[in-house]
């Protein structure tokens, strides 16, 4: 990895034997003074359902189809298995993801 990811970034993550190779969006990334050096992640799906718990971000020309952001699908993964960058999500976008998470969890 070349550089530290940010939030709103979708990078690609190796899940290892368990899961497939799949596109997340990075919510949070680890810093030096951090408690765990975990990054927070939501993945993306391209099995969309119009339902309460995702957000469609459409078609970016960086992923192979049309998508939407897992609000349900929060994890904490090992920094180190992010492998790839593929896009940002636009600003509006980003903000869609968050007022979703704020409705989610009640906020």
């Amino acid at each position: 990895m070349n550089t530290n990811p940010r939030p709103g970034e979708v990078w690609i993550v190796d899940f290892g034997m368990v899961a497939k190779q799949r596109p997340v969006l990075v919510l949070a990334y680890p810093q030096q003074d951090d408690a765990r050096a975990l990054v927070v992640v939501l993945p993306l799906t391209g099995e969309l359902r119009g339902m309460r718990g995702e957000v469609d971000i459409g078609k970016p020309k960086w992923l192979p189809k049309h998508s939407a952001v897992n609000i349900q699908g929060f994890a904490s993964i090992d920094r180190h298995a992010l492998t790839r960058k593929l896009g940002v999500l636009a600003p509006a976008q980003l903000n869609a993801v968050k007022d979703a998470i704020c409705d989610l969890l009640d906020l």
